[in-house]
């Protein structure tokens, strides 16, 4: 139970006081009326004696008495009405409510931390009234009146004559058959004289002299002169008396009975369901009962008051409460007189009261004794009863349904009970414990259960309330009187007295599990306010134990909750769900906080408090709810309707936040820019950027690399410091710390996430963006004054709404809402402002969904729907920079919803015509690409960068100069063409091309392209088309190729400097060929000219097309070299046909003689070797665009590979240049372009298709390949034979740990590089004929040339001695002899040929290999030797002939 104000001790004590009756003449009323008060109301509040009281018990030994109380009444002749008190208690516990600030009782019970009220006032008001207004009963005495008070005032006529009067009305009221009430305790009531005397108005005099004549006649013990009223009314009005009447009058004892007597009662065991359920009527059908099969449902009692009646009472309260409160008391009375009135209290008790009650004592006792024969005082016998045999009680079941038993008043049973209640009344409880048991004994052999109930009871009271506890409480005594009034005698009234002080009691013993099932017990169907009441304090039994009961105190505070509600208290049935929610909150049991929630919201609306119902079924909506559609639907629509009624309280107010749907605030997405074009047919629009492509950080990595690419070449080299990469859409995963921007007139689109997460359907209607805007103009020095601006101003800001938005059950969907800026300045997006509904109709029947059927446009709103926002509250990324960042938690700004809104900047779209989707590898394709300006502004320094920039090229500065051949637009060729003479078919034709012509070698980065537009400006509104040439990827599958297109303004603005389009180009691209070459020293060291430089190429060009791209054959229609050093001089093949046909796999071997350039130019040499009668002019675009390309980014890669070892090159310098001298030899820079056709049969229509690959020669003897080396193998094995390849390999690789810084130089050049330092040649015939017979030995003269390839002087030793050879060796070769000298020495200058003359010496014929003698060389200021190999050379055969 909760906690008192009064200790269980005074609560009892209270409870039980001695009532005196007034009976007061007319004029008498009059008097007091004056003070709006009744005689009894004016004595009430000194009913309280201030000092301790003596009396003595039939013993003769002195008793104290404390702190004691009576009870002044007017005598009312009708006992109250059961409807009036069950009315009264309604009031009284509704008034009583929690006190605004009153602090909660903080109880800490595990996990648990709950608010509950510390104390009940309710409920001890209740307690109090009910008590108060218990009828008085013939089975006891206590509520009996012990005296009467006769009252009349000193200004009558005749006041004596008046108090005969009545004295004899109180003698007819109480001994007349006709009044059966009030009951008197005994025959020979004590009358008192009361002479009432107004000071202001009457004479002094005489009221002393009438007070005279009473003393005489009733004597000084039973008169008193009270004077009253001496305040005058002319005092100072400001002057302050204390009212202490209020506090009793609020209460509306049952007293005053006249409020109550026109008041009717439909006898019907619900007679307390004040209100059937607190929701208006006319929305009893939208809110009709959801919890269908819950146990604490909200029903509607079947009977109830007479509603009129009801209404009727309930205002006449209200009136009484309103003049209570409106009007004072005791107005005309004055601190004196109060005092008057306490002492007039005092005499009485002490002169009149207390002397009657201890002579009726005696008397009774005397009585007793003498009719019972009993020893000399009950007093001292009670112990031999007890110290005796004890009589075993009979059990209650065996006792007979005898509560009709009733005993005549003289009976002596009777007579121990009233002396029992008067010893009680005045704190003998020791003596009245005596009795209350002997009468018990004498009522249960006489099967009297009614009375022997009420015995019982005061008994264990009495025992109780014992000083010194002599005895323990005798609960079961309790237990048996409550079992007995409840099942025998059907008196709930009695039983619920019984438990009202034993809980209490049972409490103060810190019993409250035996005091919560008490309470328990007693709950019924009969009356809900009582179960609710008792409920409640049985919850705080279950808290307030030593290990408190939570969740029994939630569960009992939910059925105490439920119970308030059947009885009309509503605010006090909304107070226990309140205080129960604290424990079943977030603990998971959803279906009991949906309920919790559900009434909670029911009863806040019926008490008009709008915000607290719409809280709690805004709780019921968006937790988890594991509720069926049909229930969730049922909560939306009444959480729609108690929303609509909150905001039609405050129709101008700030919009209501909506739960509902849930928003995902950080998957927001922020798009700038109009939507893109569509293709149409041929023109294929830019990809750029939608919302509907996916974020990839890598590519978004790569976007901003090339912007930031093309950015620092404009700026020559150096990215600005405010530099800002673009972003055309915001998300989680982009950079969002700064101020994005945004271009006026253009529209800004924002993708909300919205998450429905019941299982019906949610219809949003005018759904748009809410934001605020402060108009800036950013190219003025100051700014105007910053205004901010509501969503209504479409001058500013332009706002696109959806009419209807339908979110189906448990979906997640985005809605895309759009802005659009008509003035510079500063953006904010708050949120989004909606109108939330729900769809007819749209709960799922035998599992179909019902939004199935439903299409935009045609959805049924149930009619309710209310406009709300909700705000985009999106948390920036975690800071974990700094410590301090790393040891907090803090996070960083995102500020993708506040962008500023830039001047006019121009806007490019890009269109690209026949732009492939597969090419063949190395395949060139012709397309165009239009510029459009769809602005209002011109752009300028368009500008293109790729990460690829050899796929593409504009063409280079020539290509305009040049007109295209007739017979090469006849064939719709890409390249510049020209018919070749039949006679300078396979020798080379010469044409040269600066590389700067084509953007390469110039300094800037090879992937930042210049577009070239007509005047470098595109204006408003214009379009250009410019021609684009294509290589395929030399590389098969598929490519993603991105072109970022960067251009400006003229004009310069603060804010955005640059704008950039994206393009994603997607080529799948085939095999086609796959080219080998190699380049080797040409045996004969001199050509035509007599010049010692010219090598063989051998290109190898093999065919690995697989059949399916309709390839029927490849031509190779030219081979072309560039080179600053080499050209190709002619084609030794030796073949009859002019072209070299590839079908599928077949492979071809072509040769070429290279020759050294006259004198090495910046320029390349360009020679063409014409297979076909057209000349490709391979210096021309796109020829030389896409060699160019190749050249550059091959360097790019050999650059980043040589680098590396910058740092070791350094370390001996003189050793490397003699290597690098020696490796210059090996070095040949000459690139070969083969170009080919392809021929296609495609839909029965052959095409051709054009190409070139690229091979680039770097070093002598080996061999080059036109792509790299593994993807080569891969495409010349095919994909199987290559996977297979791969599963051969060992699967792990051990890691190499090295220290680049201090790797060695080689010491030693490898043996390629020695082996081209000196370049041999030996001269002889093919065949000798020498007759042996005639001359044994055969000399043969031999010629070897020696050719120094290098520029520096080098030491050349030739030895001629045989290494040792294998027997074998011998046999195949034969053996010879070197005649002369074994060793020659000589110095070769720079580039030099020398030519030495030796003689060999055979001795039989065969065929025998020259290639022995061993060439050492060195550089002159070096001394190691170095042998230069000969491993490349044929060997020299020669054939000797015997004649």
């Amino acid at each position: 139970m909760a906690q008192c104000v009064q200790s269980v001790q005074e609560f009892i004590q209270d409870s039980f006081v001695p009532l005196v009756a007034a009976l007061c003449s007319e004029e008498a009323e009059r008097l007091t009326r004056r003070n709006n008060l009744s005689f009894a109301e004016l004595v009430r509040p000194f009913c309280r004696l201030t000092s301790e009281v003596h009396m003595r018990d039939p013993n003769n030994q002195l008793h104290i008495i404390k702190n004691l109380k009576i009870a002044v009444n007017n005598i009312i002749t009708h006992p109250p009405q059961p409807g009036a008190i069950r009315k009264l208690l309604h009031d009284v516990v509704s008034v009583n409510q929690p006190a605004e600030g009153l602090v909660a009782n903080v109880i800490t019970a595990g996990d648990y931390d709950l608010n509950i009220s510390a104390t009940t006032p309710w409920f001890e008001s209740y307690r109090e009234c009910f008590l108060q207004s218990m009828p008085a009963s013939d089975h006891e005495f206590l509520n009996h009146y012990v005296a009467c008070m006769l009252v009349v005032s000193s200004s009558e006529p005749d006041p004596v004559e008046q108090f005969l009067k009545l004295s004899q009305e109180q003698h007819r009221i109480q001994h007349s058959s006709e009044y059966s009430y009030p009951k008197w305790f005994i025959p020979n009531t004590l009358k008192y004289y009361v002479l009432l005397h107004d000071v202001s108005t009457g004479e002094e005099q005489r009221a002393d002299s009438i007070y005279e004549e009473m003393k005489q006649r009733y004597g000084t013990q039973g008169c008193y002169l009270l004077k009253i009223n001496s305040r005058v009314s002319n005092r100072g009005a400001d002057e302050q008396i204390p009212d202490p009447w209020s506090q009793y009058l609020q209460k509306n004892t049952i007293q005053n009975q006249d409020s109550y007597e026109d008041y009717t009662v439909v006898s019907n065991k619900n007679t307390e369901h004040l209100i059937s359920d607190g929701i208006d009527s006319e929305i009893k059908d939208g809110l009709s009962n959801n919890f269908k099969t819950h146990p604490l449902q909200l029903d509607h009692p079947s009977g109830s008051l007479d509603s009129t009646d009801y209404m009727k009472a309930s205002t006449s309260l209200q009136d009484s409460k309103k003049s209570n409160s409106g009007t004072s008391h005791g107005a005309c009375l004055t601190l004196t007189d109060h005092d008057r009135i306490r002492q007039f209290i005092q005499e009485f008790t002490f002169r009149g009261l207390l002397p009657h009650i201890e002579k009726t004592i005696r008397q009774l006792n005397d009585q007793l004794i003498s009719r019972k024969g009993l020893s000399r005082s009950l007093f001292s016998a009670t112990k031999k009863w007890f110290s005796g045999s004890k009589v075993p009680e009979k059990s209650i079941n065996e006792l007979k349904n005898t509560s009709g038993l009733l005993y005549p008043p003289e009976a002596p049973e009777l007579q121990i009970r009233k002396m029992a209640d008067l010893c009680f009344l005045v704190q003998h409880y020791e003596l009245a414990y005596s009795c209350y048991h002997t009468a018990k004994k004498d009522f249960l052999n006489d099967q009297a259960m009614l009375y022997a109930a009420g015995a019982l009871e005061m008994a264990a009271v009495s025992a109780f309330l014992q000083p010194g506890a002599p005895r323990p409480y005798p609960a079961h005594y309790m237990e048996t009187a409550i079992q007995t009034y409840r099942d025998i005698c059907k008196n709930m009234v009695l039983a619920e007295r019984c438990v009202l002080l034993s809980a209490e009691i049972l409490k103060s013993q810190s019993k409250y599990s035996e005091a919560a099932a008490l309470l328990i017990r007693l709950t019924s169907e009969d009356s809900d306010l009582r179960s609710a009441l008792l409920l409640e304090q049985a919850a705080h039994c279950f808290i307030n134990m030593k290990s408190p009961m939570v969740r029994k105190f939630a569960f009992h505070m939910i059925l105490a909750g439920h119970r308030f509600g059947k009885a009309g208290q509503k605010k006090h049935a909304l107070r226990c769900y309140c205080q129960a929610m604290q424990v079943y909150k977030g603990k998971g049991w959803s279906l009991a906080e949906d309920h919790i929630n559900f009434t909670i919201g029911r009863q806040s609306f019926t008490l008009r408090q709008l915000d607290n119902a719409v809280s709690a079924f805004r709780h019921i909506l968006i937790n988890d709810s594991k509720q069926p559609p049909a229930q969730q639907g049922a909560f939306l629509r009444e959480y729609l309707y108690v929303y609509k009624n909150a905001a039609q309280l405050s129709p101008d107010g700030p919009l209501p936040q909506l739960p509902l749907p849930y928003i995902n605030s950080s998957a927001t997405r922020v798009f700038f820019g109009h939507d893109r074009r569509p293709a149409e047919g041929e023109k294929q629009a830019a990809t750029h950027v939608s919302l509907d492509q996916e974020y990839d950080s890598e590519s978004s990595q790569q976007w901003k690399e090339l912007e930031e690419q093309v950015v620092s070449v404009i700026n020559k080299g150096t990215i600005p410091p405010n530099f800002q990469p673009t972003q055309f859409c915001l998300n989680r995963y982009s950079d969002n710390s700064k101020f994005p921007l945004a271009v006026i007139e253009e529209p800004i689109t924002v993708e909300v996430s919205f998450r429905n997460p019941l299982k019906v359907p949610l219809l949003l209607t005018d759904l748009s963006l809410l934001w605020k805007f402060q108009p800036k103009d950013f190219s003025a020095k100051h700014d105007g004054e910053t205004k901010e601006q509501g969503t209504c101003d479409e001058d500013m800001v332009g706002t696109e709404a959806i009419a209807e938005f339908l979110i189906n059950s448990e979906e997640t969907k985005v809605a895309r809402l759009k802005l659009f800026p008509h003035q510079t300045g500063e953006l904010h997006i708050l949120g989004v402002v909606y109108n939330l509904g729900s769809v007819q109709g749209a709960v799922s029947l035998d599992g179909i969904d019902p939004s199935i059927g439903l299409q935009t446009g045609k959805f049924v709103s149930n009619g309710l729907s209310v406009r709300g926002r909700q705000d985009l509250e999106i948390q920036g990324p975690r800071l974990n920079n700094t410590k301090e960042e790393k040891t907090s938690i803090k996070y960083g700004p995102d500020r993708r919803l506040d962008p500023i809104i830039t001047e006019e900047m121009p806007l490019l779209e890009v269109f690209f015509i026949n732009f492939p989707t597969g090419l063949l590898c190395g395949e060139i394709r012709k397309a165009y690409v239009e510029f459009v300006n769809v602005s209002k502004c011109p752009l300028t320094a368009l500008k293109v960068v790729s990460k690829h920039p050899e796929f593409f090229t504009f063409g280079g500065n020539t290509a305009a100069l040049t007109p295209l051949s007739p017979s090469a637009s006849e064939n719709c060729s890409a390249y510049k063409t020209v018919v070749t003479d039949p006679t300078s078919v396979r020798t080379a034709l010469l044409s040269s091309a600066s590389s700067a012509d084509f953007g390469v070698g110039t300094g800037g980065s090879p992937e930042v392209i210049q577009v070239p537009l007509p005047d470098a400006v595109l204006l408003p509104g214009a379009s250009v088309q410019l021609p684009m040439w294509l290589r395929g990827p030399d590389e098969e599958g598929v490519h993603e190729i991105n072109f970022l297109f960067y251009y400006e303004s003229i004009k310069k603005h603060s804010k955005m400097c640059h704008r950039v389009l994206r393009h994603t180009a997607v080529i799948c691209t085939s095999r086609s060929l796959h080219i080998r070459a190699t380049v080797c020293r040409s045996n004969a060291l001199g050509d035509e000219e007599g010049r010692g430089d010219n090598m063989l190429l051998f290109v190898d060009v093999e065919n690995i097309n697989t059949s399916e791209t309709g390839v029927k054959e490849f031509h190779i229609v030219q081979v072309s070299s560039n080179s600053k050093h080499w050209k190709l001089q002619k084609s030794v093949n030796i073949s009859g046909d002019k072209d070299t046909k590839l079908a599928s796999r077949e492979r071809a071997k072509l040769c070429f003689k290279a020759v050294r350039c006259k004198n090495s130019e910046e320029n390349y040499i360009f020679a063409d070797i014409v297979f076909g009668n057209e000349q490709i002019i391979s210096s021309a675009s796109p020829c030389a665009d896409f060699f160019f390309q190749s050249l550059s980014s091959e360097f790019k890669r050999t650059h980043v590979q040589s680098h590396t070892h910058a740092s070791q090159r350094a370390v001996k310098q003189s050793f490397d240049e003699t290597v690098r001298l020696i490796q210059k030899c090996s070095e040949v820079d000459l690139n070969i372009v083969v170009l080919w056709k392809a021929y296609v049969v495609e839909d029965s229509k052959q095409l051709i298709l054009e190409g070139q690959h690229h091979v680039a020669l770097n070093t002598v003897g080996k061999e080059a390949f036109s792509f790299p080396q593994k993807q080569g193998f891969k495409k010349i094995l095919g994909n199987s034979d290559w996977e297979d390849l791969e599963q051969e390999l060992p699967e792990t690789v051990l890691l190499k740990f090295f220290r680049p810084e201090n790797t060695p130089v080689p010491a030693r050049p490898t043996p390629e590089q020695l082996s081209n330092l000196i370049k041999t040649s030996l001269h002889y015939p093919e065949s000798f004929n020498h007759s042996f017979h005639q001359k044994s030995l055969c000399l043969v003269p031999v010629t070897l040339l020696l050719s120094n390839c290098s520029q520096a002087v080098v030491d050349v030793m030739i030895d001629l001695r045989h290494k040792p050879a294998s027997s074998e060796a011998l046999e195949i070769h034969g053996s010879f002899t070197w005649l002369g000298q074994t060793q020659y020495k000589l110095q070769l200058k720079g580039q030099e040929v020398y030519s030495l003359q030796l003689k060999a010496c055979f001795v039989h014929t065969g065929v025998y290999n020259l290639g022995t003698p061993r060439v050492f060389a060195k550089l002159v200021d070096q001394v190691t030797l170095f042998e230069t190999s000969q491993q490349n050379s044929m060997p020299a055969l020669i054939i000797i002939n015997n004649i």
